[in-house]
């Protein structure tokens, strides 16, 4: 489908890179000649992904462990990434999330989601933001940056967050996630105003479905299975889960040059899922037994 020097030269650095969709993502960037910057919290896990895509792909994979809960550790990752020079792309990935009865989300609880789903987030845009805007051209006073804004070129840098499509409809027993995930879409609209005549691109992309280890042991435990009443593919118009190549070609696409007039923009791919749910209709029917139960479950 893609030329397989689509990203040839460009410098992307994937959050929650280590597993899951963004290992998925790293990996389709590298076979279309990336170069790659994985970061997340488990270094082991880190290092194994990166080994496992530069071997198979012939790739330079870098993994960097950082906790982007904590804003000097993101400065000082975007401090040791701009050592070798500028990076290309930002993917805002990594996120925390999971189900539960919202009266009785400790504050704990709610931080652990907010804190790297949002907080990370905007501490990585913003590190990766200013520096590109420090080595930008001055604006010539008309709004237009310089060659980095002129139709046609690539841009200085590009930000593509992953959302989720709770940004369109809400969504129950997930309201933190939900809460981050629609903060940063109005981050992502915001600085597309802010930030493109300095040369900088932000986009998103809202996933269905897409299952991952990490994610269904969060959102699917084994009383949710995903063909359950009100689950996922009852009212999903295909009748079916995303599959990663689906999701990876997307975001391929969107941080390429190919993308370059599409700013701002938030692109849904459910199969059409949240015109019809939210996601969580299931959930509604679950008893007070089985959330205790699930409780119970964590605990141990």
């Amino acid at each position: 489908m893609f030329d397989p020097k689509l990203l040839k030269d460009k410098k992307i650095l994937v959050t929650g890179g280590g597993s899951g969709l963004g290992a998925s993502m790293a990996r389709r960037f590298a076979e279309l000649g990336a170069r790659l910057v994985l970061s997340g919290r488990r270094e082991s896990l880190l290092k194994e992904t990166a080994e496992s895509i530069a071997k198979d792909t012939g790739a330079t994979v870098e993994a960097i462990a950082c906790d982007i809960r904590e804003a000097r550790a993101v400065e000082k990752l975007f401090d040791q990434i701009w050592q070798d020079g500028p990076l290309s792309v930002l993917v805002n990935n990594a996120a925390a999330t999971f189900v539960a009865q919202t009266e009785h989300l400790s504050a704990r609880a709610a931080d652990a989601i907010l804190a790297p789903t949002l907080h990370g987030a905007l501490y990585c845009s913003l590190e990766a933001g200013r520096r590109w805007i420090a080595e930008a051209p001055r604006s010539t006073g008309n709004g237009v940056a310089g060659p980095a804004a002129v139709a046609g070129k690539p841009m200085r840098g590009s930000i593509l967050s992953i959302l989720s499509t709770s940004t369109l409809t809400g969504r129950a027993f997930t309201v933190p996630s939900a809460m981050a995930k629609s903060a940063l879409l109005a981050m992502t609209r915001s600085l597309a105003v802010e930030w493109a005549p300095k040369g900088i691109r932000c986009v998103a992309i809202a996933p269905g479905p897409f299952p991952t280890p990490g994610a269904e042991a969060q959102l699917r435990p084994k009383a949710r299975s995903a063909d359950a009443v009100g689950g996922p593919l009852e009212f999903n118009p295909m009748r079916r889960v995303g599959e990663h190549i689906e999701l990876t070609n997307l975001a391929a696409y969107l941080v390429s040059d190919q993308a370059s007039y599409i700013n701002g923009e938030m692109v849904a791919i459910d199969g059409g899922a949240h015109l019809r749910t939210s996601g969580a209709e299931d959930l509604l029917r679950w008893s007070d037994e089985q959330w205790q139960a699930l409780r119970d479950q964590r605990v141990r």
